[in-house]
């Protein structure tokens, strides 16, 4: 300690002077994003939806029968939107949608049962005339496919692997093809789509699910700078656990919430992106901003250790895994 003293003693004033100021800015910019952090995720509200558009205007919801994509149309219809349902079952739909119209009066809904695994062309056309002449303000991209259970790249089912692929990257894609034009013709709307953890930081053993979230990450951060100059915001969320079917978690615990509190969070934050990484991004649930800063400031989202660790994290869940599944096996 006595050397750095010498050392500092010896540097000219200016020289004192310059580092000076360069550690009190770090400091400075340090406060200044840990603040913005809680407000964002504390005290701020995001953009109010009406925003993009008026009681009666359309959302269109993907993966809308179950899970966050149900709850995203129970919330955006309580606030007045008429919604258009998109999903694979078609009985599941038409539940939702006559649940959905008695529940808010003088909330209209149409469906489109589509599976995104098949990557038909004739699904985006049957959707393109559904919403044709429709007044949509919002686009919920929620569709997604993940691993059956956390598996290596070497020994991920080959029609697995193409299913990810497919839905999560061609899917959203070619949705937001379609609803697109819609928004930039009006000079307002919504492009939201549902990122995760794991496109955020490499996932070993969610490989491939870890790529299409990435890609989406990339993909909306430019998208949105596109389309801005139309008016049109396009958001990326950022999750951790929910409790859904694709996750498989049916407890929820200070990490992972369940659908309904996440939707009302993400709805109300949009458009706070101040503390984050990329841009035009945020994570809307408190204790997973809170778990996503805590690595980024002590170890590194991309770091070797924390890649490490998601790495021994999923290799256990795969074995815990695989033992349940030899035990019901030995019960039939």
């Amino acid at each position: 300690m006595d050397k750095v003293f010498d050392i500092w003693g010896s540097l000219p004033q200016v020289a004192q002077l310059g580092l000076a100021g360069i550690g009190a800015l770090a400091v400075a910019r340090g406060l200044g994003t840990f603040l913005q952090f809680v407000l964002n995720v504390f005290i701020l509200s995001g953009y109010n939806l009406r925003k993009y558009g008026k009681k009666g205007t359309w959302a269109v919801v993907t993966g809308a029968s179950d899970g966050i994509g149900k709850e995203f149309a129970f919330q955006l219809a309580a606030k007045g939107f008429n919604i258009v349902l998109v999903s694979r079952t078609q009985s599941k739909l038409d539940a939702l949608a006559t649940e959905i119209e008695q529940k808010y009066s003088g909330v209209q809904t149409k469906v489109l049962a589509m599976d995104y695994t098949k990557d038909n062309d004739a699904d985006y056309e049957r959707l393109a005339k559904l919403i044709k002449g429709l007044d949509v303000g919002i686009l919920i991209n929620n569709v997604g496919q993940s691993h059956s259970m956390p598996v290596s790249f070497l020994e991920t089912p080959a029609d697995e692997m193409q299913n990810i692929i497919t839905v999560n990257c061609l899917g959203t894609l070619k949705t937001t093809r379609v609803v697109a034009p819609i928004l930039a013709e009006r000079k307002k709307g919504l492009i939201l789509t549902i990122g995760s953890f794991a496109g955020y930081m490499p996932t070993p053993y969610l490989a491939t699910y870890s790529g299409s979230k990435a890609f989406l990450q990339h993909w909306s951060s430019s998208l949105a700078e596109e389309l801005k100059h139309k008016g049109v915001d396009v958001q990326l969320v950022i999750s951790y656990m929910v409790t859904t079917a694709m996750s498989k978690v049916r407890r929820t615990s200070l990490l992972c919430t369940s659908p309904k509190p996440f939707v009302r969070a993400t709805l109300g934050k949009i458009g706070l992106n101040g503390a984050e990484h990329f841009t035009n991004t945020y994570t809307p649930w408190w204790s997973h901003a809170a778990f996503k800063w805590i690595i980024e400031k002590a170890v590194g989202a991309t770091s070797s250790f924390t890649v490490k660790k998601n790495l021994d994290m999923h290799v256990d869940i795969r074995r815990r895994a695989l033992r349940k599944a030899e035990r019901e096996a030995k019960k039939q």
